[in-house]
């Protein structure tokens, strides 16, 4: 398929103009508050026509982390559709439908001008989903089209911000709406679950009040591990030599990080998985000799609501199987299970239903689920994660090249990116697809413990701070050595 084709459609898109000269860091910080105030108004701002009062809250907690979303808000599409774009994108090019050289200014133009029309249409589409689902409660069903209405032009304005943010900000917006929403919720369940709850376990005493208070602090605790352990991951790298062609004696090391790739495949796996337990919402409403195989793929509860609405609730299925869908570990009166006991007890003997195709229903197991769930994330982070280096330009082949543009090679060799690419070809591949596999099952674990912020957010938040402070350090680095940031331009 030749992209070239569709030119005059692409040219309708508007796009935000590039800066005439890169803008400077303080120039960038005030880019990046002013984004990130619009952004928070978004997601402050109650959408008109929706029954805010019963949002699952607590349910959609992991969907809100993902998608750097507030459900109910104008912001409750989130950054779902710019990643579903982009994840389709890779999908079509890594099939073979077309090729694009993004070393091509022109084609990787038309490259982010496909990606951002597809992102576009999947706002819409997203919304009007949202809408007739009952994902997002309308307090009428008059409402309807003014709730998708809203929602499809928040979610295109993410959409511009995320891109005036890569052109003018920090880093990428997509990154900071997810750090944002996180760090929201975090404080928030600190303060109105965690610490009320240690209140009540206090002040209803007994033998067991302290250690009731001390265990309601679990998903705190959760929440400090997962850090721990993800900024210990970030330290953990591979250095291959290297040495300067034009200069004898002047060498240096490259290092290549054991989460190469950061959290990239994990926000891509989770928001893939996470938009087919919404999207198949619509099989909820499946009858006649149709229901069996319907109820296969995911089987829904359609609840009633007082307003008249209908809310889907995923309680079985091949969907189900493969989602987050567990409960948290809260206490009932904040929409939780009831604890860490009635939590771990759910997972060791709760069941779900699965219709097979012909009829017939058995019960599986929620340690099944949890097993399931764990595998297709990891399978699913691999895959995106080699996708991923091949997108952005961190594969063998390119590192090579980069590093022969300098002058670099690797000690022992001959000065050939050939040579240099078969060396990289040990370790980038293998260290991706590692790296995948741990913060796949590091992200499903943290998930499973319920950890406040849920622990695959914490583990987001922490790489994108980590890539953050890199790049600020880079940009220190480059202005004090004038002649570094010559070289690597």
């Amino acid at each position: 398929m030749n992209l070239k084709s569709l030119d005059p459609i692409l040219k309708l898109i508007p796009n935000i103009k590039k800066p005439a000269a890169p803008p400077s860091f303080k120039d960038k910080v005030k880019w990046t508050a002013l984004i990130m105030g619009t952004y928070f108004i978004l997601f402050s701002i109650p959408a008109y026509g929706v029954n805010i009062a019963t949002l699952r809250q607590p349910v959609l907690q992991l969907i809100n982390v993902i998608f750097a979303a507030r459900t109910g808000t104008l912001i409750t599409v989130g950054i779902g559709p710019i990643v579903l774009s982009s994840i389709i994108l890779q999908l079509l090019q890594g099939s073979g439908v077309f090729n694009v050289d993004l070393n091509d200014p022109e084609q990787k133009g038309r490259f982010q001008s496909m990606q951002k029309l597809f992102a576009i249409s999947i706002a819409v589409v997203e919304a009007l989903i949202f809408t007739y689902t009952g994902y997002v409660p309308l307090a009428s069903r008059a409402f309807f089209g003014i709730v998708a209405f809203q929602l499809a032009i928040s979610a295109i304005i993410v959409i511009y911000l995320d891109e005036t943010m890569v052109k003018y900000g920090l880093t990428s917006g997509i990154n900071l709406f997810i750090a944002g929403g996180v760090a929201y919720s975090i404080v928030a369940g600190t303060v109105n679950i965690l610490g009320a709850e240690a209140v009540q376990a206090i002040a209803a005493g007994g033998a067991t009040a302290i250690p009731n208070a001390i265990l309601a602090f679990g998903p705190l605790f959760f929440s400090v591990l997962v850090m721990l352990i993800s900024i210990y991951a970030y330290d953990i790298n591979v250095e291959v030599p290297l040495a300067f062609s034009q200069l004898r004696g002047i060498g240096g090391r490259l290092p290549i990080p054991f989460l190469y790739v950061s959290v990239l495949p994990v926000i891509l796996a989770t928001s893939l998985i996470l938009s087919l337990t919404v999207w198949f919402g619509f099989l909820s409403g499946v009858g006649g000799s149709l229901a069996p195989i319907a109820h296969f793929i995911a089987y829904y509860q359609r609840v009633p609501s007082s307003t008249g609405g209908i809310t889907n609730n995923l309680v079985g299925g091949i969907v189900y199987l493969i989602s987050p869908n567990f409960p948290l570990p809260y206490s009932s009166s904040y929409g939780g299970i009831g604890g860490y006991g009635p939590y771990f007890s759910f997972l060791a003997t709760g069941v779900s239903p699965l219709y097979l195709p012909n009829g017939a229903l058995i019960y599986v197991p929620e340690w099944v689920h949890i097993i399931t769930y764990t595998i297709v994330l990891v399978i699913l982070c691999v895959i995106f994660g080699r996708f991923w280096i091949e997108m952005t330009g961190q594969s063998p082949k390119n590192v090579a090249e980069q590093l022969q543009s300098v002058g670099w090679q690797i000690p022992g060799f001959r000065r050939d990116p050939r040579i240099t690419e078969n060396v990289l070809n040990k370790y980038i591949p293998t260290i991706t697809i590692l790296g995948s596999i741990f913060v796949g099952i590091l992200a499903a674990l943290a998930t499973l413990t319920g950890a406040v912020g849920t622990g695959m957010g914490v583990l987001l938040t922490v790489g994108i701070m980590y890539m953050l402070y890199k790049q600020i350090e880079q940009e220190n680095v480059l202005k004090s050595y004038p002649g570094i940031d010559k070289m690597l331009s």
